[in-house]
Parts: structure tokens; C-alpha cells; sequence
């Protein structure tokens, strides 16, 4: 790392978990992150805070006015823009030393087979069901570690998915595809501001713990949140061996 770089991450270095050899594993970490609504926007902004050298950003909607309550990224003036558009703007403006890269569209299995082969790590903030049963899929082909979230209304959720570990379960064994109902978009349900920049932040925090193998992420374990009341739920995840997904891994 240069001077610059040295000064802006100082307060990780001093972080005895991080320091400097942690950091610039973060300079170098490239991820992938599905989706730059409620929950992408808190965690793409703090991975570009935080140094992460390179960030995949892929998103087929554009800025709406009724996301600007809770998708922190986008502004009045995005309105209209693509939002991976309006989220790569921000993003530079925040640190110009990282790189973006943006893909204007929905992200379907093929592209995804092709994309996961040059990360290191995922990032789901997608917000229907197809789309995360094929992110798990590939992730479990791909062997790379899944930072799930997702928020409706007062709720909220997140996990860590990784099977590189034998006994790490996948997002099939949570929610299996068969069994899944129809999505419930925000525009139907609502969703309370705060909360998505609750969870999105631990994904962010998630993502750069399993990045370094540092602590204990949240592997095995599925937080939930009741933002009414403030009270979180751990619920222990076990691996089905019986998925079609992961269980013949």
C-alpha cells in the first residue's frame, strides 16, 4: 500500500485482526454483489469504505422515486438512471481507488456459472426467490461463500453459506424450491427503512469477516430480526443431506 492508502484504511490496520497484511488481502478481494436496492446499497458503500479492491455490481432496475425511503445510494437526482449506474457514482465518490464493475441487467444461472469463476466472495441482496435459489447454486458449484439478507416489513434476516465446508448447509436446505410461495415485492408489503441498512451493514461486516477468516461468521447460524421490538432470534442452520443442491458435497 501506498501513503494514501495507509492513511484512509489506518483504522483498520490498527485493528490487530485486520492490520496491514488483512487490508490488503481487502485491496485485493474481488466480490459480487447481486442486487444494489435496500440491501446492496449499505453493503456495497461500506465494502467500498472499507478498501474491497474489487466490486461486481449487478442490478436490471432502474432508480425509482419510491426507493429513494430506504436505498441509501441513490439520490433525487438518480431518478430514471440505471441503479447500477447511480450506485458505481456514489461508490466513486466515496473511494476512487477501487474498481467497479456494472452490469446493467437481471443476472440469470448462465451468467452467474460465468461470473462466480472471478470472485472471491457473494453478496445476495437480490429480492425474489428465483433469483436466489440460482445465486446458491452456483455458489455451491462454485464452492463461494454466500452472504444472504433479505427484509420485509419490520423483519429481517441473514446468514452465512459457505460450502466449502463439508457441513455448511446451503440457502436450498433453508428454504427448498419447492416448497417456496410466491415473492411479496415491497410495493405490496412494505419495508421499514432502518432495517435494510441493518442487515445489508452485517452483510458487509460478514463479507469482509470471511474474507479474512476472522471471528466467528455466521455460518451454521440464521440471525432474525424483529425491528419492531428490537430482539434478535439465532436459529442454528444444519445441513440437509438430502438437498439437491449441496447434498452430495
Amino acid at each position: 500500500m501506498n501513503d494514501h492508502q495507509l492513511i484512509r484504511y489506518s483504522r483498520h490496520i490498527l485493528l490487530p485482526e485486520i492490520d496491514i497484511e488483512g487490508q490488503e488481502k481487502l485491496n485485493r478481494s474481488r466480490v459480487l454483489i447481486v442486487g444494489v436496492g435496500g440491501l446492496g446499497s449499505p453493503a456495497a458503500m461500506y465494502l467500498a469504505a472499507s478498501g474491497i479492491g474489487y466490486l461486481t455490481l449487478c442490478d436490471g432496475d432502474q432508480v425509482d422515486l419510491t426507493n429513494l425511503q430506504r436505498q441509501i445510494i441513490h439520490h433525487t437526482e438518480s431518478i430514471g438512471l440505471a441503479k447500477v449506474d447511480s450506485a458505481k457514482q456514489a461508490l466513486t465518490k466515496i473511494n476512487s481507488g477501487i474498481d467497479i464493475t456494472i452490469i446493467p441487467q437481471r443476472v440469470e444461472s448462465t451468467a452467474l456459472q460465468s461470473l462466480l469463476q472471478d470472485v472471491d466472495i457473494v453478496i445476495d441482496a437480490s429480492d425474489n426467490f428465483q433469483t436466489r435459489h440460482q445465486i446458491n447454486q452456483a455458489c455451491v458449484k462454485h464452492k463461494k461463500p454466500l452472504i444472504s439478507g433479505a427484509a420485509t416489513r419490520f423483519n429481517g434476516q441473514v446468514t452465512v453459506f459457505d460450502t466449502r465446508y463439508p457441513n455448511s448447509p446451503c440457502y436450498h436446505c433453508l428454504y427448498p424450491s419447492e416448497g417456496e410461495s410466491d415473492d411479496m415485492p415491497c410495493a405490496v408489503m412494505g419495508v421499514f427503512s432502518p432495517l435494510v441498512g441493518i442487515i445489508g451493514s452485517i452483510q458487509a461486516a460478514e463479507t469482509i469477516k470471511t474474507l479474512l477468516n476472522i471471528g466467528d461468521n455466521l455460518q451454521g447460524r440464521l440471525q432474525l430480526l424483529d425491528g419492531l421490538t428490537m430482539n434478535w432470534r439465532s436459529v442454528k442452520l444444519h445441513k440437509d443431506p438430502h438437498c439437491e443442491v449441496c447434498g452430495n458435497i
